[in-house]
């Protein structure tokens, strides 16, 4: 298994992996063009990691994890959202997954990050599986429930 993190060189292979998730969702916008140019520009951004991961060191990439960071005033320091987590299906089963997200978890404390989100469908079961093993959860015991990630398309 090898994870790193994604430079200039990589932007055709996170472009062609962020497609695959967006046709995994079976939508057909934003097109090849629009993804191509925003991997560019999150590849510029620095409060933007992009991980890719290959099964073995042979191996093109077949994952990819966004990872954002902004400043999070309830904590007073950094605050990560790792989103866009995506495994090509030949690809599942063997763990890359989990290795992207460990590795994301890894690279969000290496840069300092106070704490790590992200939202996740209830319908995607090993998902959410997934990241409940690796200790996410959305309860808020002090507040007896759950926080919902919620949306406003403008």
């Amino acid at each position: 298994m090898r994870i790193w993190l994604a430079g200039p060189g990589d932007a055709a292979d996170v472009s062609r992996l962020m497609i695959g998730f967006r046709n995994w969702w079976q939508r057909d916008q934003p097109d090849d063009a629009a993804f191509a140019r925003g991997v560019e520009r999150l590849l510029a951004d620095e409060n933007t990691d992009l991980l890719l991961g290959a099964v073995s060191d042979d191996d093109r990439p077949a994952g990819v994890c966004a990872l954002r960071y902004r400043y999070g005033l309830w904590l007073d320091g950094l605050d990560c959202c790792l989103e866009d987590v995506f495994v090509e299906e030949a690809a599942r089963g063997q763990r890359l997954g989990e290795a992207l997200v460990e590795a994301g978890i890894a690279r969000a404390r290496e840069r300092g990050a106070m704490r790590i989100e992200l939202d996740v469908n209830d319908a995607n079961v090993p998902a959410r599986t997934l990241y409940e093993r690796l200790g996410f959860s959305s309860y808020v015991e002090h507040m007896d429930g759950h926080n919902r990630f919620m949306r406003l398309h403008l």
